[in-house]
């Protein structure tokens, strides 16, 4: 078919392979889920076992639908999850991920509002590990693999960096005990930082790497609420208590004006490393 027919330049026109992309992904998730619970029903296994199998699998069934969708789609090595430097994306990112945590929790013990109130079994850590690792590997397909990408195609970076952190925060306005406030501080925090991590890596890993560190450091070992939901069962067991600034709130160490203020750190470094080393994309328009 030619590539310049009508029928070409609207399947390969940004916003429907966007759309493809989320439905096909989605669809390979939501199959795969229901399948492997099926599956898990009929043993006899422990049920954080039998959630953090189904995530594993699920992670690896989104990971391979992202590959051989986008290699058949557009015609083109998927080096998203390449294996070349994926210790290192994966080290720096569960470093940056957890250091980054640690010091907005830092802050919270530093004003008194923090308080450890019991440690638990270690395997109180496989819930919210599960929950972790999952939500960082879907979330980034969708938010930095499949929008923020193709956005940056045409865009370039800047354009594509604002529209996804924007979309990463209006996500969550509806998560529970969310607010305005919140949601601008995961656009900052999440969606502009993760979507820097991938612009300096060119690679998923990544930015998958510090989103799931945040997230299991957050609730998997200091306790606290992710997102504003809070998991049954952590190594932890922590009382988190002040002003909101400071502490989230019931929407957990996010919603704190430290956690915004690191990320953002974080972020113009990131950005400043990419523009040193000649990986920001120019729009369309200026190339």
């Amino acid at each position: 078919m030619d590539k310049n027919s009508i029928e070409q330049k609207i399947l390969h026109f940004p916003l429907t392979k966007i759309i493809i992309g989320v439905l096909v992904c989605g669809a390979v998730l939501s199959v795969g889920k229901l399948l492997m619970g099926k599956i898990l029903d009929l043993t006899i296994l422990d049920i954080s076992i039998k959630k953090l199998i189904t995530g594993l699998v699920v992670a690896i069934l989104a990971i391979i639908s992202y590959t051989y969708l986008f290699k058949f789609y557009e015609k083109r090595e998927v080096k998203e999850f390449s294996k070349n430097g994926l210790l290192k994306s994966l080290t720096i990112g569960i470093v940056l991920g957890v250091l980054l945590q640690s010091l907005t929790i830092l802050v919270i013990f530093l004003k008194g509002g923090y308080s450890i109130v019991s440690i638990n079994p270690i395997l109180f850590l496989i819930p919210p590990m599960t929950m972790a690792f999952t939500s960082a590997v879907f979330e980034e397909i969708l938010m930095r693999g499949i929008i923020f990408r193709i956005t940056e195609e045409k865009l370039g970076s800047y354009f594509a960096l604002f529209i996804s952190a924007i979309l990463f925060g209006a996500m969550h306005l509806g998560n529970p005990n969310s607010s305005l406030t919140a949601a601008i501080g995961l656009a900052i925090q999440a969606g502009l930082l993760l979507a820097s991590a991938y612009i300096y890596s060119r690679n998923l890993w990544f930015p998958i790497a510090i989103h799931f560190a945040w997230n299991f450091t957050q609730s998997g070992i200091y306790g606290a609420n992710v997102s504003g939901t809070m998991i049954s069962q952590t190594l932890i067991t922590a009382k988190i208590e002040g002003a909101e600034w400071f502490t989230g709130g019931q929407f957990g160490p996010e919603g704190s004006i430290q956690a915004t203020a690191f990320c953002f750190i974080a972020t113009v470094i990131l950005l400043f490393l990419s523009h040193k080393e000649g990986k920001i994309i120019s729009p369309y328009w200026n190339r």
